[in-house]
């Protein structure tokens, strides 16, 4: 059951409205209320009714484009689903949000309908993102050889497109345990995406953290603990300070210098994770600790 709250004397009217409609609603008796589309409400507290343990009760409060946190997780969201159309940036979300069935159905229809050899190289690369997802390397690994193949011809070596089929083999690697061509893939795109990019894009924080982990996996942890306490430096500057996403870079330093013996520093670093997932999170929902 949602609880809606709404404070006039917080939103603008102008940005957010919303209309009562009580004397022309067919139930009079019923107070209703007509909001505009692409109204966003803030979750507030998520509660369990006393009376029936089947029934949760969700407060949510209006918000509006004037929100600080809304705009920065706006504003990060646009930057990492990006694409030459609508489809294409509706199949990034969908693959963002893990509905891969739809994301695949998706892909393939604009594969059908595709003539542009750049466009095609990026549904190739979307498909292979789909495989990676489902944990199913090899097919993705032959999506990816398909696009770098086309991309090779028609981009230049410096082009974030490449950097990002690069990250994507480096992360099929990791997959499948090979680390060392693991590595070699990330900082073949690390490399174009650090002379393409300004220097808090989010892409870049994921390439840090991507080279973090693999680094946390081979035992490095010295190096591992650079890149991601870099991936933190641009998570702080780019998400709002209770993004479940923070907690995780919180928590993945925790683990490195649970690593290396330093207890304290990874105490501190793990509570600092904790109380933002005590805030973003129910109690009952899992965690999500790593990047990978």
């Amino acid at each position: 059951m949602f609880i809606m709250t709404i404070d006039p004397s917080k939103i603008s009217s102008s940005i957010t409205p919303f209309a009562m409609i009580d004397e022309h609603s067919a139930i009079p008796s019923e107070q209703e209320i007509l909001f505009t589309m692409h109204t966003v409400f803030r979750i507030a507290e998520i509660t369990q009714t006393p009376s029936n343990s089947r029934l949760w009760e969700v407060q949510l409060t209006i918000t509006d484009d004037n929100d600080p946190q809304l705009s920065t997780l706006t504003n990060r969201i646009k930057e990492e689903v990006q694409g030459p159309t609508g489809w294409h940036r509706m199949g990034q979300l969908t693959l963002k949000v893990g509905h891969f069935d739809q994301a695949e159905e998706l892909y393939n229809e604009l594969l059908n309908g595709a003539s542009d050899d750049r466009d095609i190289a990026h549904i190739y690369h979307q498909l292979a993102c789909v495989r990676q997802d489902r944990g199913e390397y090899r097919e993705a690994a032959e999506f990816l050889e398909k696009s770098l193949k086309v991309y090779e011809q028609i981009l230049s070596p410096n082009d974030p497109e490449l950097a990002s089929v690069y990250n994507n083999i480096g992360t099929t690697y990791y997959g499948m345990g090979e680390y060392s061509k693991a590595l070699e893939y990330y900082k073949k795109s690390l490399k174009i995406y650090e002379t393409s990019l300004p220097p808090t894009h989010p892409v870049l924080a994921i390439s840090y953290n991507n080279i973090g982990l693999v680094y946390k996996n081979m035992g490095e942890y010295s190096k591992a603990l650079e890149y991601y306490e870099k991936d933190l430096e641009i998570t702080k500057k780019t998400l709002p300070p209770t993004h479940p996403d923070l907690a995780t870079s919180y928590n993945n330093i925790g683990s490195v210098y649970d690593g290396m013996g330093e207890y304290s520093k990874a105490l501190e670093y793990y509570k600092k994770s904790q109380k933002i997932n005590e805030t973003s999170l129910h109690p009952t929902q899992p965690c999500f600790y790593t990047k990978d």
